[in-house]
């Protein structure tokens, strides 16, 4: 087993690799891969995904570990605020003291889904359609004319169900399974893992590669809500999509720091600005570069005023603002959306940089800039939230 231990953003690092590795690992597009010096040697270096996973020939597997940049319990947090109202409560999420992102996972889901079923499993009405030998619920009268032939029983019935066997519980059952067969996991956690098997005897396992059920947050399941955020995010890194569109199946957990980092801030500015009246759009597909309508706009943020004019753009960028001004494809991009949207100003949040915002004042226009600020997220959680309100109160004020 060959294993391959990377850092998010980190150097490029050379490893002995069969040429049938090197194309899997290519191939897959979870790193990059480029030849070394020599036969043999292949350097790798990380493509904005973290986590583990394992991947290559069957005969001879890599195992592939990408450390996220940012401590752990920062990035929990990205995660569960950008999955907001459903997601977990940052409070109870315990990942332990790993500084990898599939051990972390995997203990924080298994203490918090012990702690789910502490008291009881829960208990709800699913309907089943079945045919029975007496009648139970209501009779299925179209069903039974086309497949009994008028013979009496057995009888078409639909009928609700008081069971263990609801989407809560199968969501649980399913992420522990898929996390017992994952590489990377210790053996603490793994007995932990167990243990939940046990307290769900009698819950269906979930069809791979089926849609992940759905459920709503409630006051009886309200116990359920921190395990269920969890395991959702399990199920959810089992696969991605190249640029191309192509789903590409993981069998591990990778997760894609960009899509995490533009989930959160747009998740966080949208609640920081709903106080103040207006609207907020996220990843909206309702404005185009030109008046055919062939080419779309998809901007993160769209603040819009009570009045339904566009009030602010945002966008959300995971990348390092070095200096300002010096992402220009990234400059060209708000001001397309700004010239569409009529707009004065356009905000670029960059995940890491200098801080403090920049405005270009762009050339030809009398009014419009486009405002470069930078996060933190090595911040406590509150600081960084901060940091978001002082973007909002920028955009609500035209300061900066």
């Amino acid at each position: 087993m060959t294993v391959v231990h990377l850092r998010e953003n980190g150097p490029w690092t050379e490893h002995e690799l069969t040429s049938e590795q090197a194309g899997a690992l290519a191939a897959g597009k979870l790193v990059r891969v480029t030849p070394g010096p020599r036969s043999g040697l292949w350097r790798v270096c990380d493509n904005g995904f973290v986590g583990a996973a394992r991947t290559g020939p069957a005969q001879d597997p890599i195992d592939l570990r990408v450390q996220p940049k940012i401590r752990i319990d920062r990035l929990f947090f990205l995660l569960g605020y950008a999955r907001k109202p459903r997601g977990w409560r940052q409070e109870e999420v315990d990942a332990g003291e790993r500084s990898e992102l599939l051990p972390a996972l995997a203990h924080a889901f298994a203490r918090a889904a012990e702690r789910a079923l502490s008291q009881s499993v829960l208990l709800g009405y699913r309907e089943t359609e079945e045919a029975l030998p007496v009648v139970r619920g209501r009779v299925r009268v179209k069903e039974q004319i086309q497949r009994r032939f008028g013979f009496p029983v057995p009888v078409e019935v639909r009928y609700d169900d008081y069971t263990t066997d609801i989407p809560e519980n199968r969501l649980l059952l399913t992420a522990t399974h898929r996390l017992l067969r994952l590489p990377g996991v210790p053996a603490d956690t793994r007995k932990q893992l167990r243990r939940l098997l046990l307290r769900l005897d009698g819950v269906t396992r979930l069809v791979p590669g089926m849609p992940v059920p759905g459920w709503m947050p409630t006051r009886l399941n309200a116990r359920y809500h921190t395990a269920l955020g969890l395991a959702e995010l399990v199920l959810r890194g089992t696969s991605y999509e190249l640029e191309d569109g192509t789903p590409v199946r993981v069998d591990g957990l990778m997760l894609e720091m960009w899509r995490v980092y533009e989930d959160f801030l747009t998740v966080a500015l949208a609640e920081a600005l709903r106080p103040h009246g207006g609207t907020v759009r996220l990843q909206g597909t309702r404005h185009h570069f030109d008046h055919a309508r062939q080419v779309s706009l998809r901007p993160d943020l769209v603040y819009y005023t009570v009045d339904g004019r566009p009030r602010a753009v945002v966008d959300a960028k995971y990348k390092i603002e070095k200096s300002v001004g010096k992402h220009e494809s990234d400059l060209y991009q708000l001001l397309a959306y700004c010239t569409v949207l009529g707009l004065d100003r356009g905000h670029l949040v960059y995940a890491e940089g200098v801080g403090a915002p920049y405005a270009h004042h762009v050339v030809g226009t009398p009014d419009l800039r486009i405002v470069e600020t930078a996060l933190d997220l090595s911040l406590p959680s509150g600081d960084l939230l901060a940091q978001v309100e002082d973007l909002a109160h920028q955009i609500l004020t035209g300061s900066f």
